[in-house]
């Protein structure tokens, strides 16, 4: 099982080519569902567990790995499938989300694949608003074509984990208050639950609000309204979005932006679940103005505020 993830810190050169790697796994026999392998700490068999009292129906028990408590979310169940049976094809996929570490309880965990976001689509619309996909790909797998679903886990850690979107007291420069109402942020990305999570801590000063899915989506959007003679860094305070999407990531939305003289000065934020210290190597490569983790409702108003204070002179 080690040799899954072996490689996995040298992988980190797909990011801001528009690929990505997805681990396969399994929650029943013949369907295939997926997840970053960016996400992914490490895969071991699932190991006994000790009970948490009063925890989230969700939440399995808690692993104990090399001296780490770690809680494990039964992933079958949280999706809306019956609970995960034990038995010997069980897995634990330790994952980093949003600054937390859990455990995902699954079945049997196949290998990784190298996709482009080009192939990655977002779930069709018939689907209707409460599945917990992201996005959907079809590849040919053990001599098949083979969809595969890819989990929007910000959705299934927001169903367990309450995320607060109220700003603490102090962070609000009351200075700025009277310059927001009316400004423009575009948020890009693919989770419904995190453009949410946004759009509630920023209506919260007053600013407007337009939502796309994923890159590319944002980068047509962007691009109409520079043929319609827009400057969009001076329609928009900023660009919030995030690093993985279907069909165009955010590093390569960002290199787009970048590379167009029409758009080129755009603020833009790059806000992810990933790992800090990658991502602010990639904001660096790519040329983000800002960097912010998820969920961090104080931290994305300050970014907010700093930007405003720049324009505001």
């Amino acid at each position: 099982m080690a040799k899954i993830l072996d490689s996995v810190d040298s992988r980190t050169q797909l990011v801001g080519e528009n690929r990505l790697e997805l681990l396969l796994f399994r929650l029943s026999s013949t369907q295939l569902f997926a997840i970053n392998v960016f996400k992914v700490k490490e895969v071991v068999k699932l190991p006994a567990l000790s009970a948490m009292p009063g925890s989230h129906p969700h939440v399995k028990g808690v692993a104990n790995i090399r001296g780490t408590s770690i809680p494990v979310i039964d992933l079958r169940r949280a999706i809306g499938f019956s609970p995960a049976p034990a038995g010997g094809d069980a897995n634990l996929i330790i994952t980093e989300y949003n600054r937390s570490v859990q455990g995902f309880l699954v079945g049997k965990v196949e290998h990784i694949v190298n996709m482009t976001w080009g192939d990655i689509l977002p779930p069709p619309k018939s689907a209707g608003r409460n599945n917990y996909l992201t996005a959907i790909t079809r590849l040919d797998y053990q001599g098949m074509s083979q969809l595969v679903s890819i989990i929007d886990v910000e959705k299934v850690l927001a169903e367990i984990i309450h995320y607060n979107v109220r700003i603490s007291d102090g962070v609000l420069d009351q200075s700025l208050l009277q310059a927001m109402p009316g400004r423009q942020v575009l948020i890009v990305d693919d989770s419904a639950t995190a453009r949410r999570q946004v759009r509630d801590t920023l209506a919260q000063l007053g600013l407007e609000i337009i939502e796309v899915n994923d890159g590319l989506q944002a980068l047509q959007l962007l691009q109409s309204w520079c043929d319609e003679g827009i400057n969009v860094a001076d329609a928009l305070l900023m660009m919030i979005t995030d690093a993985e999407m279907p069909e165009m990531d955010g590093y390569k939305l960002t290199h787009e932006v970048r590379s167009d003289p029409r758009m080129r000065d755009l603020y833009i934020t790059l806000n992810t679940s990933l790992s800090g210290s990658f991502n602010n190597a990639m904001v660096e490569k790519v040329g983000c103005d800002k960097f912010i983790s998820k969920f961090q409702p104080d931290r994305l108003v300050e970014v907010v505020q700093d930007r405003l204070r720049d324009l505001l002179g």
